[in-house]
């Protein structure tokens, strides 16, 4: 019993009825493990986006993330009647995703980072929140900001793995640092580091060009 009288989130009833309470994508969840008709088709079109997009920051190829994207949904699907909430699902979600990214990778000898493609204009680019707004609305500033967007994707294509990934998580899913933390199987502290150090790397990336307007060389 926890001391202040409310549910003890070590217990695992309560913990699930804390999910459920926070997470409607928890109650979806064990919605498909009840198979109720259409819950993960619902589930899939939540998702589906939004894991192609980090997918194919970590994997440097829209058509690898999106078979990668659909053997997450697989799996999750396949996992569905042993499914006990334990976090939140984008937690369970992502923490799956990262895993078949890094065997990806593994498997095809660790692509350089620096060969993320950019310049397919259907691929999702980094949300709202990590670009510099283009001065005023003219042609020429939407020129301007559309290649920020995408010398600001070079830029996170070039961090190491573990650091492309907290950033993607902290921005494009507003995650914790507990919840992506869980999905790293790293501690906050670590999360706290790895993210410290991204920002670090990307403002000295940024920096020069946002000075002069010359985009950095391509290595």
């Amino acid at each position: 019993m926890a001391s202040n009288g409310g549910p003890d989130p070590a217990h695992p009833q309560a913990l699930e009825q804390q999910l459920l309470a926070r997470d409607p994508d928890t109650r979806l969840m064990l919605q498909v493990r009840d198979d109720v008709q259409g819950a993960f088709e619902v589930l899939v079109r939540r998702y589906q986006d939004r894991l192609i997009a980090v997918l194919t920051h970590l994997v440097g190829d829209a058509g690898d993330a999106e078979d990668l994207a659909q053997e997450v949904f697989l799996r999750i699907y396949r996992a569905r009647k042993g499914y006990k909430p334990q976090a939140k699902f984008s937690t369970w979600l992502f923490t799956i995703a990262n895993n078949l990214a890094l065997n990806h990778l593994r498997g095809k000898g660790r692509r350089p980072a620096g060969s993320l493609d950019t310049g397919t204009e259907s691929r999702p680019g980094l949300p709202a929140s990590e670009r510099v707004a283009a001065p005023g609305g003219t042609a020429s500033g939407q020129l301007r900001q559309s290649e920020l967007s995408e010398v600001v994707r070079e830029a996170v294509g070039t961090l190491g793995d573990d650091q492309r990934l907290a950033v993607l998580l902290n921005k494009f899913e507003e995650m914790s640092y507990a919840e992506i933390a869980a999905v790293m199987n790293r501690s906050e502290a670590a999360v706290k580091s790895l993210l410290a150090r991204a920002r670090m790397e990307l403002r000295s990336q940024l920096e020069p060009y946002l000075r002069s307007g010359d985009r950095p060389a391509s290595p």
